[in-house]
């Protein structure tokens, strides 16, 4: 008997295949600018890198030189606890109490992270199963929705827009979204925008919660870097947060230990438990000596902090005022370390970007980078000294939009 010969299609997908889940992911955007970032260097070209936030300032003397000792203690090289060091946990509950007035448990209210990013991350594998929802604004930062794709689970994208400062309104969610949803996820000081939000949004936030029974997650990365009297409020600040909620914080911003990789989050106990249970399976914690560094990092004298907020609100005003002076049309955030700029008419932020790079050098993060909603505008990372930024604006304004 004849066969006939198998079909292409009818071969069996290969074994190097990615997931359905890593597929459903959008590319990295800070990867592909990383590919247009070397091709310009290859070419020559003086980069000034604006892109990711990614601080320059060097970290703090005191936090290293207690990293070097913890270094030297044999007892640090062995594997850390999974919830990590008492004195740590103590530590991080002492500086919020002080920062926040809210009072936490540090058996069971607060957990160190290998950076913050990995927490929110590993939070959706936590809760979220196949087909279960999110809720989640558009711009935000990356990491917001790509734990819920990792895990299987869906995005209800949330609208902010300019108009509105980009705050949230609740009212605008759907009711059958938010009765589906398990999480939901949200950011002020905002990335990418800069926006900052007041009391009485974070108090909606927490009734949103009650009334649907949804999981609210709040990302305060940038919680010390705020400008002009505004102070920044914890989520946990209000009655009731710390029955659903939990709040993820860093060390990479106020700190410039981006490269350290340590964060922390505090707030609901079965829900950091929950974390826990992930992570003691997925990882085996901080690095001890991180740890020791990052005791010493909360236990800094108030003038570390208050150099480097303005050092950025310096920053933030060359930026702002240049790009102002050429014809920009840019509002001076009260917070962050990022500006956010919208772009010239005939372009989209992608290609806005990539012109950017090609005929000027400077790097900028397009909007589109943290949702669909992020068209039409471009992220400054304020991550130069003002002399390199005030080259990048003249670069800038030399071109012809």
């Amino acid at each position: 008997m004849e066969t006939s010969p198998v079909k292409p299609t009818d071969a069996p997908p290969s074994p190097l295949t990615e997931s359905l889940r890593l597929q459903s992911l959008p590319p990295y955007i800070f990867a592909q600018l990383d590919v247009l970032k070397a091709a310009a260097r290859e070419r020559g070209v003086d980069v000034i890198d604006l892109g990711m936030g990614n601080p320059d300032k060097p970290t703090p003397a005191p936090i290293v030189e207690a990293a070097v000792r913890s270094v030297q203690d044999p007892a640090n090289h062995r594997y850390p606890t999974f919830d990590g060091k008492l004195a740590l946990r103590q530590t991080i509950a002492s500086w919020y109490e002080k920062r926040y007035g809210v009072p936490l448990d540090p058996e069971r209210e607060v957990l160190p992270l290998i950076g913050s990013k990995e927490g929110l991350a590993h939070l959706a594998l936590a809760y979220i199963n196949p087909g279960d929802s999110s809720i989640v604004p558009s711009p935000s930062y990356p990491v917001h929705t790509r734990g819920t794709i990792m895990a299987g689970g869906q995005i209800e994208t949330l609208p902010l827009t300019a108009d509105d400062d980009y705050q949230i309104d609740f009212d605008a969610i759907d009711p059958e979204a938010a009765r589906k949803a398990k999480m939901l996820f949200f950011n002020y000081p905002h990335n990418p925008t800069a926006a900052v939000a007041e009391r009485p949004l974070f108090e909606r936030a927490v009734r949103f919660g009650q009334e649907t029974q949804t999981l609210i997650v709040h990302d305060m990365a940038y919680a010390e870097l705020a400008f002009d009297g505004f102070k920044p409020t914890s989520l946990l600040e209000i009655p009731g947060a710390k029955d659903l909620g939990l709040e993820f914080h860093t060390f990479s911003k106020t700190f410039s230990m981006a490269g350290w990789r340590c964060g922390f989050v505090v707030g609901n106990a079965q829900m950091i438990a929950a974390l826990t249970k992930v992570k003691s399976n997925m990882d085996y914690g901080l690095f001890p000596a991180v740890q020791d560094a990052a005791i010493a990092a909360l236990n800094l004298p108030e003038h570390y902090v208050t150099e480097t907020i303005q050092m950025y609100k310096d920053r933030r005003d060359v930026v702002v005022d240049g790009l102002n002076a050429i014809g920009f049309a840019v509002k001076r955030p009260r917070a962050t370390m990022y500006v956010w700029v919208p772009i010239p008419p005939g372009f989209t932020s992608a290609s806005f970007a990539s012109r950017l790079i090609e005929e000027t050098g400077v790097v900028v993060t397009p909007g589109t980078a943290f949702g669909t909603f992020g068209e039409g505008f471009v992220r400054i990372s304020l991550i130069q000294p003002p002399d390199r930024l005030r080259e990048a604006i003249t670069r800038i304004g030399n071109v012809t939009w």
